[in-house]
């Protein structure tokens, strides 16, 4: 939402906002740009006819003030999505929806965009190298939008991808998640049904073939779709980096990971649809060094690397640790992973993590009783979270420091060089290491 605001102000939209609390990097970034409220809270005095709109966050409750102010005014009141989508009627609609890979997808598809000097606008869910903010709304004719399938708002409960009507949109993999949401599985496949169901009569869709359940539903609900399906490209670690033998000849990667050449494999595809060929394409994403987070390198020293990553669903731990072992397979890899998601720390769902951290050599599960009682989730024991993931050696904390000393415990012990990979959504309670 920050984002958006700063992308409109640039735009010379007159901007104000609201909110309860602010932390950074949000409060640092709206205060760069003057956008900082004076204080913190709600003011429904503050919302009058002269404003053109409300655009509401999907973390904004139902009786805030404010909202229920400009209801009673019948100031237009936008969901996020719905109001990327009034922004970009007039654009090429491009959307990258899936369980996982979006923001990776996304990112690649912006830089080979950006490297053959193409103007779009973007909206993307993490910190890209070579761009400022994650959203940018500007007259440009095409707008590149990462889709994930949360609630666009409490009074627009409708998962996001329901409302961008791509002309062009990847689909990546479905695998369940957001338990909160989507009580069930075959719940929340439905929603990327309908997502297909509603794209634009010969629209492309470019999907991941190698996943049944994206292939099932490409089969049932996208006759009106021009098809264009993508797999994994054969590559091989060669001279410390990854390459592909591809039409262009020898391609040298800064990427690694299966999971990782599938996402490019689908932006290529984007791309060649915009119009950009295997050379160009193939030229610009060799020094595509990744997304924040996204299997990040956070440091190295001699017998040492490590890296961090987003991964917090069973399908992305396994995906992520399969890509490191391939990269890494000499390195003990210490694989860290942390619960921080309302998935992740219900006792109903743990079971969906069975044998998803066996990749490690040695690792670890963390989770903390504060962020149980954020959620309003009851306690759970090591015991159970072990049993769940159906490792006996799976190492089980509850406290940062205790886990920081035995990562640094394995890694003075260790009789070989050390690949550390920290998986999560959040911080490991804050947890610093100094590499």
């Amino acid at each position: 939402m920050h984002q958006l605001a700063i992308a409109l102000h640039l735009k010379g939209y007159k901007i104000t906002g609201s909110d309860d609390e602010i932390t950074d990097p949000a409060k640092s970034n709206l205060a760069s740009h003057n956008l900082l409220p004076e204080n913190f809270g709600w003011f429904p005095e503050k919302i009058t006819k002269e404003l053109d709109g409300v655009i509401l966050g999907m973390h904004a409750k139902g009786d805030n003030p404010e909202l229920i102010r400009a209801k009673e005014l019948g100031i237009p009141v936008y969901s996020f999505p719905e109001y990327i989508y009034e922004a970009s009627k007039d654009k090429k609609r491009v959307v990258v929806a899936g369980s996982h890979g979006k923001t990776t997808t996304t990112s690649m598809i912006m830089h080979v965009l950006k490297d053959r000097k193409i103007d779009f606008d973007y909206l993307v869910g993490a910190k890209v190298e070579g761009f400022d903010l994650s959203v940018k709304i500007t007259d440009a004719p095409i707008i590149i939008l990462e889709g994930d399938e949360y609630p666009a708002s409490v009074i627009e409960k409708r998962p996001k991808i329901h409302f961008y009507h791509p002309h062009i949109s990847v689909l990546t993999g479905i695998a369940w998640d957001h338990v909160n949401v989507f009580p069930t599985y075959d719940f929340y496949k439905e929603q990327f049904a309908i997502y297909l169901r509603d794209m634009q009569a010969d629209g492309c869709l470019i999907y991941n073939a190698e996943d049944k359940e994206v292939v099932s539903l490409t089969e049932k609900m996208t006759d009106h779709l021009k098809h264009l399906p993508y797999v994994t490209p054969v590559f091989k670690i060669q001279d410390d980096a990854v390459v592909l033998n591809t039409s262009e000849g020898k391609v040298s990667l800064q990427i690694f990971g299966g999971h990782n050449l599938q996402n490019m494999e689908a932006a290529r595809k984007v791309c060649n649809t915009l119009g950009i060929d295997d050379a160009d394409f193939y030229k610009s994403i060799a020094n595509f060094t990744g997304a924040a987070r996204r299997l990040e390198k956070i440091g190295e020293r001699e017998n040492f690397i490590a890296y961090r990553d987003f991964a917090h669903a069973p399908s992305k731990l396994k995906a992520t640790l399969k890509a490191v072992r391939e990269r890494y397979p000499e390195h003990q890899l210490i694989a860290c992973f942390e619960l921080h998601t309302f998935s992740s720390l219900n006792e109903a769902f743990l079971s969906e993590y069975a044998n998803s951290m066996d990749g490690g050599d040695d690792s670890a599960v963390f989770f903390s009783a504060h962020a149980l009682q954020l959620k309003g989730l009851p306690p759970l024991s090591a015991t159970e979270v072990r049993q769940h993931f159906g490792n006996d050696e799976l190492q089980i904390f509850q406290d940062a420091a205790t886990l920081s000393q035995w990562i640094n415990d394995r890694i003075n012990i260790a009789t070989k060089p050390v690949c550390l990979l920290l998986m999560s959504s959040g911080t490991f309670d804050g947890m610093r290491f100094e590499f």
